[in-house]
């Protein structure tokens, strides 16, 4: 009986951190509105961000009013998945509303441009040159929120020790609240002013204020969202590339190396083992890319030079911005660009991917398992790294847990790339574009878009929230609601109308 009140107490307080949240994204479904005061002819499509952003304060504050007792409830990380998996499949479901309801968009593609976004991907089946300001600006806004909003909750529920996060730099154990009011604070001064001082560089580069705004807000949430079909190739300028390069790597530091780098700690920085990943395999990347590629399609130097930089940091941070296509590209060039996007991004940043610091890790447990050859057999060797500002020494069940992880990554991997093969797309194809999808990166060959089949749409739709979210919180999430559900029996399900009674 004990279990069983628990169990309510907690799915109580559950619900009422589920109804902040969407309160929250109601309130936020709004912000394109603002787009009026230079577009007043937009104003035909206010209804159809009003009436979503209505049902979701609406839900949000039925949740809250019900369960508003619970708010002191200290919850595990485990119950905080929960939280991040319902919280958004709900806000996604809503956000889709609005490219059905603007660009008449069927269900399964305007779900594909709301997870695309909301996880930061960039992937798009939306035509930019048919679309009105109004809508541009909403994609722009879900990734800004995907990436420095949400993502703080995401942080939250992230079991075990494989990657760094604000919650390490802070000492905290299991409890989600307030760590998640404590980071999201920090998150959204860092990006604000990200976003913020990126619009200006945009302007002053020579975007519009419209154009500006939608691609910083798309440049710091390593989301790629663009207001033109040729992505930042539209402006071939060697200023706007600077600046959307700068806002791709600040993006794409992890959330405690952002803060340490904003405290002027340069040391802290750089003993950071993402941080010393990326300074080789940039160069490496982008000479490779140069001298097999690039060299051979862009006969001028400068621009050869400028391609294979931009597009390999672009993959490594999964930004998905680029400056070319790919359709001409050598298949050293695209195996390049792939393993880039499988790779990925900093840990507990806004970008995805296996995530830098697993294979940083990967690589120190090669030299080290390479050194126990060459040492005693009765010495004790021990695999350091640095998390934050404190060398961590890494035990067999984090291994492990990076291990499963890279391996569930590229089973899914496999899996998509069959899938999207049976549809008739080319291996070649396939490979690049489920890497993309997966790593949440963006960057596409073509084939993702309006008349793929929904079968394969659904495949990268799935392959973006799984790659966004991780698979560890959405595999314990849904174990631990399907024993909860056991353990309970016919009780919680009824724990609404008990509480509602009560009130």
């Amino acid at each position: 009986m004990r279990e069983k009140e628990y169990l309510k107490k907690h799915y109580a307080a559950m619900s009422l951190s589920i109804g902040m949240i969407l309160i929250l994204s109601g309130g936020m479904m709004l912000t394109p509105l603002l787009i009026l005061v230079s577009n007043p002819e937009e104003s035909d499509h206010i209804l159809s961000f009003c009436l979503p952003a209505g049902c979701l304060a609406i839900l949000g504050g039925i949740l809250w009013w019900l369960f508003r007792s619970e708010s002191n409830t200290t919850l595990s990380v485990q119950e905080g998945g929960i939280i991040v998996v319902v919280s958004w499949m709900t806000v996604i479901l809503f956000s889709a509303w609005p490219f059905t309801s603007v660009l008449g968009l069927p269900f399964s593609r305007s779900v594909f441009e709301s997870v695309s976004g909301w996880t930061t991907t960039g992937l798009s089946v939306v035509d930019v040159t048919a679309a009105g300001p109004m809508i541009l600006l909403w994609r722009s806004i879900i990734q800004l929120a995907g990436g420095a909003g949400l993502a703080i909750i995401m942080m939250s529920a992230i079991v075990g020790p494989s990657g760094v996060g604000i919650s390490s730099a802070e000492g905290r154990g299991d409890q989600l609240v307030p760590h998640v009011r404590q980071s999201a604070r920090l998150v959204l001064i860092i990006y604000s002013a990200y976003a913020g001082a990126g619009s200006l560089a945009y302007w002053a580069a020579g975007m519009s204020p419209f154009d500006a705004v939608n691609h910083a807000f798309a440049a710091v949430s390593t989301g790629g969202f663009s207001t033109r079909v040729e992505s930042i190739g539209y402006w071939n300028s060697i200023s706007v590339e600077a600046v959307t390069l700068s806002l791709m790597v600040l993006g794409n530091l992890s959330f405690v190396t952002a803060w340490f780098l904003w405290r002027g700690k340069l040391g802290v920085v750089f003993k950071n083992g993402e941080i010393r990943l990326q300074a080789v395999l940039i160069p490496l990347a982008a000479t490779a890319a140069f001298i097999w590629t690039c060299q051979a399609l862009y006969p001028h130097m400068g621009k050869a030079m400028r391609v294979a930089v931009f597009e390999t940091v672009s993959a490594l941070t999964t930004t998905g911005f680029s400056t070319v296509g790919y359709g001409n590209w050598n298949a050293f060039g695209v195996a390049l660009m792939t393993g880039l996007m499988l790779i990925g991004g900093g840990t507990c940043s806004t970008a995805g991917g296996i995530k830098q610091f697993r294979i940083y890790l990967l690589f120190k447990m090669l030299v080290w398992d390479i050194k126990r050859h060459f040492i005693p057999k009765i010495a004790v060797a021990e695999l350091a790294v640095w998390e934050g500002n404190r060398r961590v020494f890494m035990n067999d069940a984090g291994l492990r847990q990076v291990a499963m992880f890279v391996f569930l990554y590229m089973v899914t991997y496999g899996l998509g790339v069959l899938v999207l093969c049976a549809y008739g797309y080319t291996l070649r194809a396939s490979l690049f574009e489920f890497a993309s999808a997966l790593g949440t990166v963006g960057l596409s060959m073509g084939i993702t878009s309006a008349v793929m089949p929904d079968s394969a749409l659904w495949a990268e739709i799935l392959a973006m929230f799984f790659g966004r979210l991780e698979f560890i919180v959405i595999i314990v999430s849904l174990l631990k609601i399907g024993r909860d559900m056991r353990a309970a029996g016919p009780v919680l399900p009824g724990f609404i109308q008990r509480h509602s009674n009560a009130k």
